[in-house]
């Protein structure tokens, strides 16, 4: 019995056919991977997209009148390690650098939020978050739970190690993201979303 090989894809095929699609996809070492996901029974719709409305909102309000921009998560980041993928939330400070002239690809992110969800927590926490440690601009990685009230905050230190800075489980817990010099109130980040689903 044979099996059939796999087709690899170079970065450029990849850009090529992402652009066109209809549908988001991330890309990593050659292979795409389509990024609808069936909805778990146990989670209310909205929520997800709720929680990253809420802290985009929060960051703008405090970004605004700084050199920062907040993107949502039609904004495609490329992290030197092969993965292309769209992060929930990303702040840039300071100019953005794209990867080509579609403007479509940012090399320079200051800050990443990934929105938790059962079927991508484990990969948020464990390997999309060591790709992202090798992205040289990125100051800080906001993790926020979707099924209970969570927020971690992991930051870059000097000596170029990611510690765990913030932690925070109530609404009414405060936390500070020092690389943008943006405060963070939890009750903010879970405004409107239902409690009886966390």
């Amino acid at each position: 019995m044979s099996s059939v090989p796999k087709t690899f894809l170079t970065p450029e095929q990849y850009l090529e056919i992402e652009r066109k699609a209809e549908f988001k996809s991330e890309y990593y070492n050659g292979e795409m991977f389509p990024m609808g996901e069936a909805r778990p029974h146990n989670v209310i719709p909205g929520v997800h997209s709720l929680i990253k409305t809420n802290v985009s909102g929060q960051l703008y309000l405090q970004l605004r009148s700084r050199p920062c921009r907040v993107y949502g998560s039609d904004q495609r980041v490329s992290v030197s390690a092969g993965l292309y993928t769209y992060p929930d939330v990303v702040v840039v400070c300071g100019e953005p650098r794209l990867l080509d002239g579609e403007f479509d690809t940012l090399l320079n992110p200051t800050l990443i939020v990934e929105v938790l969800s059962p079927t991508t927590e484990a990969y948020d926490r464990g390997r999309k978050f060591g790709h992202y440690r090798n992205i040289e601009s990125l100051n800080a990685y906001l993790m926020v739970g979707s099924e209970l009230i969570s927020a971690e905050l992991y930051t870059r230190q000097p000596d170029n190690r990611w510690q765990l800075s913030a932690e925070a489980s109530r609404l009414e817990d405060t936390f500070e993201i020092e690389s943008i010099g943006c405060r963070l109130k939890v009750a903010d980040i879970y405004e409107k979303v239902e409690l009886g689903a966390l």
